[in-house]
Order: C-alpha cells, then sequence, then structure tokens
C-alpha cells in the first residue's frame, strides 16, 4: 500500500493515520506482532516440554533413589532378623543352662540339708 507524493495528505490536518510512515508502520505491525508471538509460542512450547522432560528424567531419578533406599532397607531388616534369631538361640541356651545349674544347686543344698540333720 504506498502512495505516490500527489496522494500524500501534506495539509495541517495531516493525522497520524493519513500520514505515509505512519500507513506503512500500522502496515508491518501486524506482521511482526504474528512473528512475536509465533517465537513466544515456540518458547513457550520448548520451554514446557523441557521441563516434562525434565520433570519426568526427575521421577526416573527418584524412583530409582527410592528402589536403592527400598533394597538397603531390606537387606538391613533381613540382617536384624538373622541377629534376632542367633540371639533367641543364646537366650534359649542359656535358659537350659540356668536350668540345669538351679537344679544342681537345690541337688547340692538337698544332699548338704540331709547331711546336716543327720
Amino acid at each position: 500500500m504506498c502512495l505516490n507524493a500527489s496522494q500524500w495528505n501534506l495539509g495541517t490536518t495531516t493525522t497520524a493515520a493519513t500520514h505515509p510512515r505512519q500507513i506503512l508502520y500500522i502496515a508491518k505491525k501486524p506482521r511482526v506482532r504474528i512473528q512475536r508471538l509465533k517465537q513466544n509460542r515456540m518458547r513457550r512450547t520448548l520451554s514446557a516440554r523441557r521441563r516434562r522432560f525434565e520433570t519426568r528424567e526427575m521421577r526416573i531419578d527418584e524412583g530409582r533413589e527410592i528402589e536403592l533406599k527400598n533394597l538397603k532397607l531390606y537387606l538391613e531388616n533381613k540382617s536384624i532378623i538373622e541377629e534376632n534369631r542367633k540371639l533367641k538361640e543364646k537366650a534359649l541356651l542359656l535358659h537350659q543352662e540356668n536350668r540345669v545349674l538351679m537344679s544342681q544347686l537345690h541337688k547340692i543344698s538337698n544332699t548338704t540339708n540331709t547331711l546336716s540333720v543327720n
């Protein structure tokens, strides 16, 4: 939309909309706006894709960390259970030994009581 010199309104009543420079500026403005909108849209979609990718990677990393922690806790529990079983066996053996010693002590004390009575 070009105007030749005869079409220019150079009077004192020139408005911004009729001035040739303003007309060219107005004509170019929507293209620039569309380009900026496209660029902004591209930036937003790229940043959204990047965020989704990063969050997916973070979730995968968190999942791996949780699996490792779970495995460590499982192994720790297993070792505690094994240690508990061994301690129970020792406690049972000590209890049996204590009962044997107590019975021997009673036998000795009974024999000494019978000897002292005689």
